[in-house]
């Protein structure tokens, strides 16, 4: 008896040891797995970050990005200041439009007459005014500054300069963008 519990012990021993090593080697496999699917996402990663320049040198392509931001930037610099002038110059045209038809004499049968103020964004420019009666045909143009003139402006003129003062092309535009 004691020969075939010392077989069964010797068995049991060697099963133990299997059942270690299966355990050992499934755990193994899973590791290997994961370590498969995280060595499949660096390469996805690895490979979306060369854009499929795989035989270029990391350091030449590292410079030519820096090049390309920097180039980037400097245009972006020249857009800047380009901007910044033409809104200098901006300020100094016609953005403010006003209109007014009237009937300067009784005896003229519609609204032929007009005074037209043409406005940059501060209140100066001119102001244009067409009288129109049944034998002839004047016109006028006065400067304004800052929203007055030192000629003397008709309530038509004055009008044509207040509604000139209350658009402004530059809000419209703006607004549309």
């Amino acid at each position: 008896m004691d020969f075939i519990n010392n077989i069964l012990n010797l068995q049991f021993e060697i099963l133990i040891l299997f059942a270690i090593a299966f355990f050992i080697l499934i755990i193994n496999c899973f590791m290997l797995i994961a370590n498969i699917k995280k060595t499949n996402k660096i390469r996805t990663k690895y490979n979306r970050f060369m854009n499929g320049l795989s035989d270029r040198n990391m350091e030449e392509l590292l410079e030519n990005c820096l090049e390309s931001v920097n180039s980037v930037n400097s245009r972006n610099r020249d857009i800047e200041l380009k901007i910044n002038e033409i809104e200098r110059y901006l300020i100094q045209c016609i953005q403010k439009v006003g209109i007014v038809r009237f009937n300067a004499f009784d005896n003229v049968g519609s609204d032929l007459s007009f005074s037209i103020a043409l406005l940059d964004n501060n209140d100066s420019g001119i102001i244009i005014s067409g009288i129109y009666a049944r034998d002839s045909s004047s016109t006028y143009a006065k400067p304004v500054t800052l929203g007055k003139s030192k000629y003397t402006l008709s309530a038509e003129e004055i009008q044509a300069i207040d509604i000139a003062k209350k658009t402004n092309v530059e809000r419209n535009y703006t607004a549309q963008l």
